[in-house]
């Protein structure tokens, strides 16, 4: 049975890797979508919340889009706030804040995962040394 447990923490903490890194292409792919139909504007910060950060902008045809999935990349913005974003012409939808990219993915993703590997192979560890005991 701990056997059993002790693969069990392994495969967790792989399946927690795959979704960090999942994470991390997702949001370069989300660029390189914005990038080849970029669209430029200034948005004003609606809500911040710790789920999304709402925006509302102008597109270049005079349109008003606000987000439902919020911006790419919100980090220290504040209501009220105007800001530079990029957005893909072809579906405003997908907004970042402009001269943030995917590499700002790296540090939480990367911090998350050492913080799960640090917990999982410790248990792991014990696991398997009382199972040869």
């Amino acid at each position: 049975m701990r056997r059993r447990v002790a693969r069990g923490v392994l495969v967790v903490g792989a399946l927690l890797t795959v979704m960090g890194a999942s994470m991390i292409v997702a949001c370069f792919i989300n660029d390189r979508t914005i990038a080849e139909a970029r669209g430029q504007s200034v948005a004003e910060v609606v809500d911040t919340s710790p789920i999304r950060t709402a925006v509302r902008f102008n597109t270049e045809d005079g349109r008003v889009f606000l987000p439902p999935n919020g911006v790419l990349y919100p980090s220290d913005l504040q209501v009220g706030q105007l800001v530079r974003v990029e957005y893909d012409a072809r579906n405003p939808d997908l907004v970042r804040v402009a001269g943030r990219s995917w590499t700002v993915s790296l540090l939480p993703v990367a911090s998350s995962l050492a913080v799960v590997w640090a917990v999982l192979l410790p248990v792991y560890y014990l696991l398997r040394r009382s199972i040869r005991e």
